[in-house]
């Protein structure tokens, strides 16, 4: 019998629990391990925020459905790990495993810059569901008195998308407020320009989304370094300075810190760098997945600027996961695979969207571009994405990781979650790493550690 220890009950770890448990027989123990007790469906922050819709209706307790499911269930922070005795210390347990699989997400770097908020500064997030709790009830309070708004994210921010949809959302509120016109909106990017997202671009974001800019009114600054912020002004590091009534910045983000404290584990900032099988290169034992892994940009940036990781990014990363520890155990007998990173994500503003397709999110280290790229826009991304929020809500409740009919579905558009490794690939598995993370063919996961960041 073995042991798969699960740390995080997110996006990633929930769906990856479920998964395990559909492929491994009952003699196997699978235990999910959070600080959090509820499931977040985090792309619906954002709603959250604006008063859309209550914090309740995108979250789950998570106990009760891991129950019934001969899943175990350990509510307790994550302070100590022993990759080389395989325990961990979670509250006040300590648990052996055989396998750990981390999907921890992303601790926040509100430190990067003075008065980043909300905890100890003056800015908002809709990063976690504190913080988008906070942001819905300063923006209640802003719109009884409002004035200047600030959207954006600040140097090394790695996920673009929920700047953008915070903005073009904004607008939208406030202009069924009657309010629109005491609020000028300034979005502050650190990309090099308006819908690089942090993955260089793709089809015609750029055009899209300064389309929009220009319809909304809404002024945006690219290659913008914020470097202080004081209770009413960004400050920015050409001089300028922003007055603001209301700011939602981004931060960067950070592995969680347990991972941090393990020497070899990780990068400077707590990433965990992977094989293309997604199992750690110098500790066996382990898989990540997620916003934890190390994922090196596609290209460097005048301003640091970290890459997002999709929900759908990260579902797919935990189906390769849970098949090859599946293939490890030997319950199942096919070849190991890797996620694809091939993806859809949906921006909703309110009055209209966006929806990307990108296959892969990288572009392919060979030749520089993707076998496909998509960006459309229309109201009826919005109808979408509320359809795929009630959809995941339901496949979380119900215990069903990736079922059938989602892949199937996904095929039809031409998606694969995973896919067979190259016989380069394959190599490298066969081969433990002397920590560096060497590049997989094809993909920029688990390159050095060195050139994982921006400087």
């Amino acid at each position: 019998m073995a042991h798969i220890a699960i740390v995080g009950g997110g996006i990633g770890g929930l769906p990856t629990a479920y998964e395990l448990r559909h492929l491994l027989p009952r003699e196997h123990k699978i235990t999910l391990i959070s600080d959090r007790s509820k499931f977040t469906f985090i792309p619906s922050l954002p709603w959250v925020a604006f008063d859309m819709t209550p914090l309740e209706n995108v979250q789950l307790e998570i106990e009760p459905l891991l129950k019934w499911r001969g899943i175990d269930w350990v509510d307790g922070r994550v302070t100590h790990l022993d990759p080389e005795a395989k325990t961990l210390v979670a509250g006040d347990r300590t648990l052996n495993y055989d396998y750990l699989v981390i999907a921890t997400g992303a601790s926040l770097n509100t430190d990067a810059v003075p008065g980043l908020g909300p905890d100890k500064g003056y800015t908002h997030s809709v990063c976690n569901p504190h913080h988008a709790e906070m942001a819905r009830e300063a923006w209640l309070e802003f719109e009884a008195n409002p004035g200047p708004l600030v959207v954006g994210a600040v140097p090394g921010a790695s996920c673009m998308g929920p700047a953008y949809e915070f903005a073009l959302l904004a607008d939208h509120v406030l202009r069924k407020r009657g309010l629109r016109d005491r609020v000028p909106i300034t979005f502050v990017s650190p990309e090099p320009y308006a819908g690089h997202l942090g993955i260089g671009g793709m089809a015609n974001s750029g055009k899209l989304v300064t389309q929009l800019f220009e319809m909304k009114q809404i002024d945006w600054i690219e290659n913008a370094a914020v470097t202080e912020i004081t209770p009413d002004e960004i400050c920015l590091a050409d001089g300028r300075r922003l007055p603001f009534k209301y700011s939602m910045l981004l931060p960067p983000f950070l592995g969680a810190k347990f991972l941090r404290d393990v020497p070899g584990l990780t990068d400077a900032k707590g990433f965990v760098p992977v094989k293309p099988t997604y199992r750690h290169p110098d500790f066996p034992s382990i898989y990540s997945l997620g916003i934890a892994i190390q994922l090196a940009p596609p290209e460097k940036t005048p301003v640091p600027l970290g890459v997002p990781k999709t929900g759908q990014m990260t579902e797919s990363m935990g189906m390769a996961v849970a098949h090859n520890i599946a293939r490890d155990l030997g319950v199942i007998q096919s070849d190991p695979v890797k996620p694809t990173l091939e993806a859809i994500c949906m921006a909703d503003f309110g009055d209209t969207g966006i929806i990307f397709i990108a296959q892969p999110v990288l572009p392919e280290l060979e030749s520089g571009t993707r076998r496909r790229a998509i960006a459309k826009r229309g109201i009826w991304v919005s109808w979408i994405k509320t359809a795929f929020e009630r959809f995941f809500m339901a496949k979380m409740q119900n215990g069903l990781g990736i079922p059938w009919f989602e892949k199937l579905g996904l095929g039809m558009l031409g998606i694969r979650l995973v896919e067979p490794l190259s016989e380069a690939e394959r190599l490298e598995e066969m081969t433990h790493g002397s920590g560096s993370g060497s590049r997989p063919s094809g993909s920029r996961v688990g390159v050095a550690r060195e050139s994982v960041q921006n400087p």
